[in-house]
């Protein structure tokens, strides 16, 4: 009966995980969906100053969301453990009030500083933006609390859900009110006023479907203890105590990297103008990095980190019970699945970067000249990226929450200083963004393996990032040298692409089985994982379990 219930209660943690990554994956898609028209609406001068707005936003809907939703349903769900109904509605109560007062004050702050922020970017036509954001702070910090309480019931759904409508309300409001302004012959700046407009409806219409799901929602109180007196109920003071020794940590973790990216921001639009860019011509350059390089960079990260999600709570497992061959066996998968889908999409980014935003913005030739050697520098930082969040994941296993920290302190310093000397370079200029961020994530991912590696020595590592280098380099070669032929012939059509692309993706795949890269403990770890392994082994194309064990110890190093 226990074995039943430990196992209830990892399907009902794992189909959590697979429903939030999943709704994080199509959240992703719809905003480069959303990018898409948007760019034709407000061009790359009116997509700077969105961005520029977005990007104040963003920091404070870190600082006012990172940790607390989290912190709440830690505390929720130990208060349910114990059978205490009557500690959890304190508990949402006393955090409500927090969360209150951060959403206002952050909100309010972005209104009346709107002008400093403008100073501090250079960029003074953005001011209409950051204004028409700002009461999205409120709305987004409201919106966690509920989504920190339902998940504190293991309700992962209405998160989810509230999610892709604030996705979705965005995309929908955001065009229809761009469109509107356009139509009324408006300025660029106030069209992308007005398209921030769009941000603030979608997420008041993911905020109003939390709320009624909150009212429809009646939690069963069967078999709970009731407290023989008030005292004990834990007081708010306790709670508020208990909410920010768990948020805090987080909360600063996060802000770091937004307010890395702020200070990035500010860096480009800054430096381009110390190096003869007028304000317009600074924000269109702008505009086209972010838009279009970043968009596309900041989407396969998103995808890969998803799928290397569900071994960190085995880890936390293998380390409460100290079992060291287990917890070096789980964080080399974990290296291993990062490494397996991150190498071929960092290649596959860097050689078909033209390609692939042609064929996602085929109507702005002028921002694509812009962003497609940038998105290739970015592409070599795809794999970066993704181990920061694989390494990350590891030191949070095992409580290490100051080292990630630190690493991430050391990478912004990276970051700031190389670019604030490469972009005031002239020969360099916007070049220099992504090449600082290659810096950043390298140092960071550095310092990571360097402190997990203290907490957890872990052997074979050559063969876990070489196997796949190996495959991806060969299959993505093969792939170009294909489309470069037919090329010559077609043109760069949108089917060439993708073809190109689908050719590179089959190859990888035989190659990483017939090398031996993949592995059916690989395979296994994925949603219908176990069929595809039988299927694969039948084919010959996947080594069986038996042949795989005898091979392991000639695999550690």
């Amino acid at each position: 009966m226990v074995e039943a219930a430990r196992t209830n209660t990892k399907k009902t943690f794992f189909s959590g995980v697979l429903l939030l990554s999943l709704s994080t994956v199509l959240v992703k898609i719809i905003g480069l969906i959303y990018k898409i028209p948007m760019l034709t609406y407000l061009g790359s001068e009116g997509m700077g100053y969105f961005n520029s707005a977005y990007e104040i936003y963003a920091l404070f809907c870190v600082i006012s969301t990172a940790g607390l939703p989290v912190a709440l349903s830690v505390l929720i769900s130990n208060a349910l453990a114990r059978r205490e109904h009557q500690a959890v509605d304190r508990i949402y109560r006393a955090a409500m009030s927090v969360f209150v007062l951060v959403g206002a004050l952050g909100s309010l702050v972005m209104y009346v500083f709107a002008p400093r922020f403008c100073q501090m970017i250079q960029s003074e036509h953005a001011y209409a933006c950051i204004v028409s954001i700002a009461p999205t702070v409120f709305l987004i910090c409201m919106s966690s609390a509920l989504r920190g309480y339902f998940q504190g019931y293991q309700k992962m759904l209405p998160t989810a859900l509230s999610q892709i409508l604030e996705s979705v309300g965005k995309l929908v409001f955001g065009l229809l009110l761009a469109r509107y302004a356009l139509n009324r012959g408006y300025d660029t700046a106030t069209v992308a006023a007005f398209a921030g407009m769009g941000l603030t409806l979608g997420t008041a219409v993911s905020f109003a479907y939390l709320c009624i799901e909150k009212i429809r929602f009646h939690p069963v109180t069967e078999n709970a203890k009731l407290p023989q007196s008030l005292s004990d109920v834990p007081t708010y003071r306790l709670i508020w105590k208990r909410l920010a020794t768990l948020a805090i940590p987080m909360t600063v973790g996060a802000s770091l990297v937004s307010l890395t990216k702020l200070i990035d921001m500010a860096m480009i639009l800054r430096r381009l103008q110390s190096i003869g860019y007028t304000e317009t011509l600074a924000n269109e350059a702008y505009g086209s990095y972010t838009t279009l390089a970043l968009s596309v960079y900041g989407l396969l990260p998103t995808l890969v980190n998803s799928i290397a999600l569900p071994l960190v709570p085995m880890l936390s497992a293998a380390i409460a019970e100290g079992d060291r061959e287990k917890q070096a066996r789980l964080i080399r998968s974990s290296y291993r699945l990062t490494a397996l889908f991150a190498i071929p999409a960092t290649l596959g980014i860097a050689v078909y970067a033209r390609p692939i935003l042609a064929l996602l913005f085929s109507g702005a030739a002028e921002a694509i000249a812009v962003a497609a050697p940038l998105l290739s520098y970015l592409g070599i930082s795809v794999f970066l990226s993704c181990m920061i969040t694989a390494t990350n994941s590891v030191l949070h296993a095992y409580q290490s929450v100051n080292r990630p920290i630190l690493s991430m302190l050391v990478g912004a310093a990276v970051k700031i200083t190389s670019a604030y000397f490469l972009i005031g370079n002239a020969e360099i200029a916007l070049r220099g963004a992504p090449i600082s961020t290659f810096l950043c994530n390298a140092a960071v991912v550095f310092l990571n393996f360097y402190f997990a590696c203290k907490l957890c020595r872990v052997r074979g590592l050559r063969r876990v990032f070489g196997g796949p280098l190996l495959s991806a380099t060969l299959s993505v070669g093969m792939s170009y040298a294909f489309y470069v032929i037919l090329a010559k012939r077609l043109g760069e059509v949108s089917y060439l692409t993708l073809s190109a692309i689908l050719v590179a993706g089959v190859l990888y795949l035989l190659l990483s089985c017939l090398l031996g890269v993949i592995r059916a403990e690989d395979v296994s770890s994925l949603p219908m994982g176990e069929r595809l392994c039988a299927c694969l082994q039948k084919l010959r194309l996947l080594e069986s379990d038996e042949k795989e064990r005898n091979r392991k110890e000639h695999v550690l190093e």
